[in-house]
């Protein structure tokens, strides 16, 4: 994955776009394609990236971005989320009343034994400004050691005071690493966005046309 200095895209502008978590029910329930359209897997909404002694992971778990994904790999991405909501309901009321919170699944990985890694140094970036994770959940119970052994694995996931842009190029930035991956990732995200919604379109058309049709 491309990776770079993070001066080297400093001026990145994007557009914010992205669903609270609060909101996502609510988009589920009528705006979006059910489960089960998408074909992509979890790789293929995942950033990497090298840093130090390191290998960082990271993908968005937005609800319309898990929509394109193959049901599999959807109830498992959208049930880490929901095993997590009340912690990452509280998590973002302590964190100053955040009420739109953006969430991404970060893991590091060790290259070799004994890498330190420190969660909080990973940062978004766009419209031009680093955003800190304004809260961090760890999935892993070693995630607090800060020390990895070699192919050992932490994760957690991240909360930020605003909600991701996933549709929109960002940048990942980790100790003065930053990778723009993501823009990469959105050529594939884009296509199978398109392909899902226009299969929803012709479905729900023929319902209606069903519909209609009967005496």
């Amino acid at each position: 994955m491309p990776s770079q200095r993070w001066w080297g895209l400093a001026a990145l502008g994007v557009m914010l776009a992205g669903a609270p978590l609060a909101a996502q029910d609510a988009i589920a329930a009528g705006d979006l394609p059910p489960v089960g359209y998408g074909a992509l897997n979890q790789d293929q909404l995942t950033v990497r990236f090298g840093a130090q002694d390191l290998e960082i992971r990271v993908a968005p778990l937005d609800e319309r971005l898990l929509r394109l994904l193959a049901p599999d790999a959807y109830r498992t991405l959208r049930g880490l989320v929901d095993e997590r909501r009340a912690a990452i309901d509280s998590a973002a009321a302590a964190a100053e009343g955040i009420s739109a919170p953006g969430l991404m699944l970060v893991s590091f990985f060790a290259r070799q034994r004994d890498a330190r890694f420190e969660p909080e140094n990973l940062s978004l970036l766009w419209r031009g400004q680093l955003e800190r994770p304004a809260a961090i959940l760890p999935i892993n119970a070693n995630f607090s050691g800060r020390q990895l052994g070699t192919r050992q694995q932490a994760s957690a996931i991240y909360l930020y005071a605003q909600p991701v842009p996933v549709f929109e190029p960002f940048a990942i930035s980790y100790n003065g690493v930053t990778s723009g991956g993501w823009e990469q990732a959105l050529q594939r995200i884009d296509r199978e966005r398109s392909r899902v919604l226009a299969r929803w379109q012709t479905e729900r058309e023929r319902a209606r046309d069903t519909v209609a049709t009967k005496p």
